[in-house]
């Protein structure tokens, strides 16, 4: 929770200036007890209108101080609270940026999401309730009981005995309610990932008619969330209760005490009342404390689930040496390489070493889990390899900055992903000041410039989230315009023309030819793979075979398997022939 309360720092002085206005009308509300006994008993009693008068404007002048400090406390404490809130989503969200592929495995994006908002939230409610009540509270409880004793010692032992065991009760309950809390946030994350998948795949529970099923999941993590929040407020709410009852016997075992200190000429009528007053304010503190202990279980739950994000390691960092590298000719070189995910035992690729010359083109075939997608994640540092190094242009990526090698290095990954906005801000999310010109050339490249004309507003269409208003084909042409702008040393195809047919596909791979790019495609086809200058066969994470076409023809059983299952064995002459 340190950590999570350090970005207060900044907002110290608006905090210490919303505690004065907070002691002030601290002051006014311990004060008014004692100008009641005095009004009672010189005026009241001794029928002396002048202290009466006297008095009573001052109890209502302080009254109106104290209102007005009230009212700048919340000011302050609602713009320390915003403005913390402001800064802990602002970092959260760099850490978050910062992340690995490996770190968002550690956190669900639903999880992600919960803790941005909802528990930011909850550490906003935390700051605004600490500055408005939660010191003021217990500050009237220990001062009120103070103030008593010197109006009455024997009738304010009586708080000295119930207001302790009543504090004890109460951190008892708040270290309970934390743990609780914490419960009811990870069933939140629930829902909402629940939520989020069902948002995500709407359009294949509708074609399946899968409605029925996905409300059943929805409606048991929605009751799972339900049943632990009332498990909860049930015990919050058991302790306004508890705290009334004990507090309203004290005023009772007061007012009994009272009347017999006031018959016997030990106490006067004004400090029973005085006394009494002093009660009925710690009993109101002390009914706050419900909310209070409701607000700091939340936020301690929350702020130990934000300072889990802030202080999870991330595991590709630029080293001290690294330094800025430009990346003149885009030769890659695999040196023994061998790579498994965090947490996972078995290696997906193993002891693969090859080298890739400058402006080569370089098509990756292999059954699903052969290992293609993870090679091409090692080349920009998304992960690092566990064994051997990665090389380019002859430099270790460890040695590079993160920022200067992915600068030259454009990926399109498996799953293609648009954001929301117009086509023309799509194409030039990697390179912000990309003039028309170079957008216009790149779709054109990427076989997409016809398509985009044909929209009423050409490159100010709308994307819809994730591109739902666009084919399979049009989603994967966009993303690779994407990857052409700013002109790649390493471009990355990560079978990213899966849904493009062969006479587009071919215009493609023509007009990849015009970059001085070195170019890796994952794919499934051999058409594809035959434009290629070499051919990678991979499987189990083992690099069975290189070469070209012809080469792996002759050299290779697999991918001779490969040619047939497309071509057959009467077109895999044909296939020889045309090439």
């Amino acid at each position: 929770m340190q950590h999570v309360l350090s970005y207060l720092k900044p907002y110290r002085k608006w905090m210490i200036v919303a505690w004065i206005f907070m002691l002030i009308e601290l002051f006014v509300e311990l004060w008014q007890p004692l100008l009641m006994e005095k009004i009672i008993d010189h005026g009241v009693i001794s029928k002396n209108l002048h202290i009466i008068w006297t008095w009573g404007a001052v109890m209502l002048g302080t009254s109106l101080l104290a209102f007005a400090s009230g009212i700048a406390n919340s000011f302050v404490a609602a713009h320390v609270g915003q403005q913390y809130g402001f800064d802990l989503r602002k970092h959260l969200f760099e850490k978050i940026q910062s992340f690995s592929f490996a770190n968002f495995e550690q956190f669900s994006t639903a999880s992600l999401i919960t803790r941005m908002t909802n528990d930011v939230t909850q550490m906003q409610n935390m700051v605004f309730m600490s500055l408005r009540i939660m010191l003021r509270a217990p500050l009237l409880v220990v001062f009120g009981v103070v103030m008593s004793l010197f109006v009455h010692v024997q009738l304010a032992l009586i708080f000295v005995v119930t207001v302790p065991l009543l504090l004890v009760f109460l951190i008892w309950m708040m270290n309970k309610a934390a743990a609780w809390f914490s419960v009811v946030q990870q069933a939140l994350d629930r829902v909402n990932s629940v939520m989020r998948e069902n948002l995500a795949g709407m359009r294949l529970i509708k074609a399946w008619m899968r409605g029925t099923y996905e409300q059943e999941r929805f409606t048991k993590a929605n009751e799972t969330l339900m049943t632990r929040t009332m498990s909860v407020l049930r015990l919050i709410e058991t302790i306004t209760p508890v705290l009334l009852f004990v507090m309203n016997m004290a005023i009772i075992v007061i007012l009994s005490v009272g009347r017999m200190e006031i018959h016997t000429g030990s106490a006067t009528a004004g400090q029973v009342v005085a006394v009494v007053n002093y009660t009925t304010r710690i009993t109101t503190a002390l009914s706050i404390f419900t909310f209070i202990t409701m607000a700091f279980s939340r936020a301690r739950a929350s702020a130990q689930r934000i300072s889990d994000v802030f202080t999870a390691q991330v595991d590709i960092v630029d080293d001290e040496r690294a330094h800025d590298t430009n990346i003149q000719e885009g030769e890659v070189r695999f040196d023994h390489v061998s790579f498994r995910y965090p947490n996972s035992h078995s290696f997906v690729l193993k002891d693969i070493s090859f080298v890739v010359r400058p402006h080569e083109t370089v098509a990756i075939l292999g059954a699903t889990g052969a290992g293609k997608s993870s090679l091409l994640q090692l080349i920009p540092r998304l992960y690092d390899a566990i064994e051997g190094r990665v090389l380019i242009d002859g430099i270790d990526v460890r040695q590079m900055k993160q920022e200067s090698l992915r600068t030259y290095i454009r990926f399109v990954p498996q799953d293609i992903l648009l954001f929301s906005g117009t086509i023309e801000d799509n194409i030039r999310f990697g390179k912000e000041d990309a003039s028309m010109e170079d957008i216009i050339q790149a779709a054109k490249h990427a076989q997409i410039h016809e398509t985009i004309m044909k929209f009423p507003k050409g490159y100010d269409t709308l994307i819809g989230q994730k591109g739902v208003n666009l084919s399979g084909g049009q989603k994967q042409r966009l993303s690779i315009a994407r990857a052409l702008v700013g002109t790649p040393k390493i471009l990355l195809l990560d079978d990213s023309t899966s849904a493009l047919d062969l006479k587009t596909e071919g215009k493609l791979l023509q007009a990849l030819k015009t970059y001085t790019c070195t170019t890796f495609i994952v794919t499934q086809k051999i058409q594809t793979a035959m434009e290629a200058d070499t051919i990678f066969l991979l499987d189990d994470g083992v690099l069975l075979a290189k070469g070209s076409h012809n080469e792996l023809l002759q050299t290779s059983d697999l991918y001779r398997k490969m040619v047939e299952s497309q071509f057959g064995k009467k077109g895999l002459g044909d296939v020889k022939t045309a090439t």
